[in-house]
């Protein structure tokens, strides 16, 4: 039965908030003073009222967050409320997280409790933490002795990583110089678990495209029993070292080294063990293969103390082996072999049921992703979420209840519902989201599946955060609903954005919204600015709020633009395996001909767009496709701003890269068809290059080889970079004012706004 015929609907209506969604185009076009870049970059730009750090309690009937202290400047409480009441308290004050001969509390980054929820664990940053990287100190705070003390005691400050609780509450877990340690709540001080750990051999911790691509950053899992720990070690040597410079620091640059693995190049080598938490000692998995030139993206204990299930992929990411491996003796089987004629990503949702007979699996053999239960020798499975849709995500496993939570778009792949399947019997599947809130809902589930903290948006309206109760949707209380932001909207003129589809032919129909001048006049033709990403780990084309990125897509509107973005084959709609696939090592060829194909239909169908006004602009992967579309595509676009974007498909990662596009040596047509640079010498628009020096992830090398390819090719083109800063290029007073200054003046002269 499909998800379409099953979905039996919602129960209660969504009451939400006003919102300039509810006022008509007409008086939004017609009313307000139109945005300035200060009010959205600005040092007093309004920004959204998010809670902070909620978490649930027990089986949800309470949850905690941060709320600023009222007694303790730059301190936060935490705050107990009752689910169902809203009744507060104060369970931690500011000033009991003042550490003793300090004189200010401490800058909570993230807190957790322990199981029994008697100790609290705060998480502080450390001022050089990477992005991904939560290096810094962790505390502890016991909420009957009303002590705070720093774990740690002994090792270098600020250098604690991934503090982990074991199930019991007894000892935490974490890494300090990439070396394994535990140490007791109680307090007798941090016993270390591995000592091999240096610049290159990391424990406990993954390795940077690990972190950025597996979106594995901490690397060990305590077992149930709270005796063992199952961890990843990480060799860095072999591997390129890529260094960045930094020149803003004195005298004399700085050289910051980085083992980043490239396309064809040496990876890290890789393994998997188990260490006792009370004794050093590992025992290590006999994994078959060569460690570089294969992958342990995930790892997870196997429903009981003595097993654990490991997913084992060669290079090319397109076969996982899903092992048993006994944790006692190292020794490994294989229980079922996942393929695909692309690729595959690490399986997330593996949770074990009925004692562990069986598990829970997300797979798209079916040409759809969907969840399974598979028995435990790896032979049965069993679809619980039947039909032609994707779902998008796994919110919640009840195994008590026999059911399980997930985000699915069945209808509308640009927004976002929760649905309900039970795990047993003839599949039923239910629309918990109310039907009334078209938009996108995101959900964080309490343990039980009776409570959610609930997100939803629009693409024109801010989001409303509450707490509802399931499975009537009914709401208990709205915990932040943005007021600024919808007053910064409701005095400012603009249209509702449109959504609508793009026929390019061969039966291939794409995704796209427009935003439109307030006073647009369909007589008149106007230039039209498309926003593109079109890889495959991201999707444009989604029906919730954008942010700041928005609202400076509002502000263009505003002074006569079109701004349109279209979503190519590949991209990561929930559109099935056969959309996001058929981009399979034509990454950067297939997209820039599909964005092409579509603002040729665009203007077809659209003669108010003026075919010598068309400008492109995009971030990452972006910014790879705006060169794209200059480069391949010279005669249909007149300008465009590509920011820290790879110029060359093999200056990235080797696992993002290959994993969509195959090894070099098997695909160098591809690595060179998709990289822009090799196509530069077509380049007649105006090109704005944007880069940060520090980027450590689309390393600056990319803007450095393709200017200098520019300058060989004696083509005009302006270019800035940012000193020091990273991917987001946010960091430093005024950044993102400067940056996006620079993009709107750039646009005024080089596509001039309004209608003609």
């Amino acid at each position: 039965m499909g998800l379409r015929a099953a979905v039996t609907g919602a129960i209660a209506l969504l009451v939400m908030a006003t919102s300039p969604a509810a006022v008509t185009p007409a008086a939004l076009a017609q009313s307000g003073t139109p945005l300035r870049i200060e009010q959205i970059y600005g040092p007093d730009a309004v920004t959204l009222d998010r809670p902070l750090a909620s978490k649930w309690l027990g089986a949800g009937d309470r949850y905690t967050t941060l709320e600023k202290s009222p007694a303790v400047d730059g301190g936060v409480d935490i705050v107990r409320y009752d689910t169902a009441s809203g009744r507060r308290s104060i369970l931690v004050d500011a000033r009991a997280l003042v550490p003793p001969g300090a004189a200010r509390p401490l800058a909570v980054a993230d807190y957790g409790w322990s199981p029994d929820g008697r100790t609290l664990m705060v998480q502080t940053r450390a001022p050089a933490a990477r992005r991904n990287n939560p290096i810094g100190d962790y505390w502890l705070f016991d909420l009957g002795s009303h002590t705070l003390r720093r774990l740690g005691q002994g090792l270098p400050a600020e250098s604690l990583l991934y503090a982990t609780f074991a199930p019991d509450g007894s000892r935490i877990a974490y890494v300090s110089g990439n070396n394994l340690y535990v140490e007791a709540v109680a307090g007798a001080g941090p016993v270390r678990l591995t000592d091999d750990g240096d610049e290159h051999i990391l424990n406990g911790r993954s390795d940077v495209v690990y972190e950025e691509e597996f979106r594995l950053g901490k690397a060990f899992q305590w077992s149930p029993d709270s005796r063992r720990i199952a961890y990843w070690q990480f060799d860095t040597r072999g591997v390129g070292t890529f260094y960045m410079i930094r020149n803003t620091d004195g005298q004399y640059s700085q050289p910051v080294p980085q083992q980043y693995p490239k396309p064809g190049t040496t990876n890290s080598a890789v393994r998997v063990g188990v260490v006792a938490a009370d004794a050093p000692g590992t025992t290590w998995f006999a994994l078959q293969g060569d460690p570089r030139n294969m992958y342990v993206p995930r790892m997870d204990w196997a429903g009981n103390a003595g097993e654990l299930l490991i997913q084992h992929e060669n290079r090319l990411q397109n076969t996982n082996h899903v092992m048993i491996g006994d944790a006692a003796t190292g020794a490994v089987r294989e229980l079922m072999t996942e393929r695909d004629d692309a690729w595959l990503l690490p399986n997330d949702e593996v949770h074990w049921l009925d004692g562990g007979k069986k598990f829970t699996w997300l797979s798209e053999r079916d040409g759809w992703r969907h969840l399974y239960v598979v028995s435990r020798d790896g032979a049965g499975f069993d679809l619980r979420t039947p039909g032609d849709f994707d779902v998008v995500s796994v919110e919640l496993i009840d195994e008590k209840a026999g059911q399980v939570y997930f985000i699915a778009a069945p209808d509308n792949v640009t927004q976002r519902y929760l649905y309900r399947a039970s795990l047993t019997g003839a599949p039923r599947l239910t629309r918990l989201t109310p039907a009334a809130a078209a938009g996108t809902h995101d959900y964080d589930l309490a343990p039980g599946a009776k409570w959610a903290f609930h997100t939803f948006s629009t693409v024109d309206t801010p989001p409303v955060i509450d707490v509802v109760a399931l499975p009537d949707h009914k709401r208990a209380r709205v915990m932040a609903d943005n007021p600024r932001m919808r007053a910064l909207l409701a005095a400012t003129p603009h249209r509702p954005t449109e959504f609508f589809k793009v026929d390019i032919g061969g039966g291939t129909v794409l995704d796209a919204w427009m935003m439109k001048p307030p006073a647009f006049d369909p007589g008149k033709k106007y230039p039209m600015l498309v926003y593109v990403y079109s890889e495959p780990a991201g999707q444009t084309v989604a029906d919730r709020w954008g942010g700041d990125r928005y609202l400076w897509h509002m502000m263009l509107a505003q002074q006569g633009y079109l701004v349109a973005s279209v979503d190519s084959r590949g991209a990561a709609a929930p559109r099935g395996r056969a959309w996001r696939k058929g981009i399979y090592r034509q990454v950067g060829i297939q997209a820039s001909a599909d964005q092409a194909a579509a603002v040729q239909r665009m203007m077809a169908e659209r003669p108010y767009i003026d075919p010598a006004r068309i400008g492109v602009w995009g971030w990452s992967g972006g910014g790879a496709m705006t060169l794209n579309a200059l480069f391949r595509y010279p005669d249909l676009y007149k300008a465009g701003i590509a920011v820290a974007g790879p110029s060359n498909q093999l200056l990235y990662n080797s696992i993002y890269q290959e994993r969509y596009m195959g090894l070099p040596d098997d695909n160098a047509a591809g690595y060179r068809d998709g990289s822009p640079i090799n196509f530069a010498q077509n380049l007649k628009g105006d090109l704005l290059i944007v880069h940060g020096t520090g980027d450590d992830n689309v390393h600056y090398q990319n803007s450095e080889q393709l200017i200098d390819r520019l300058i060989a090719l004696n083509k005009p083109f302006q270019m800035m970079a940012y000193p020091n800063r990273t991917h987001g290029i946010s960091e430093g007073a005024n950044t993102r004012l400067h940056l996006f200054t620079m993009a709107t003046r750039y646009l005024n002269d080089h596509l001039p706004a309004g209608g003609k």
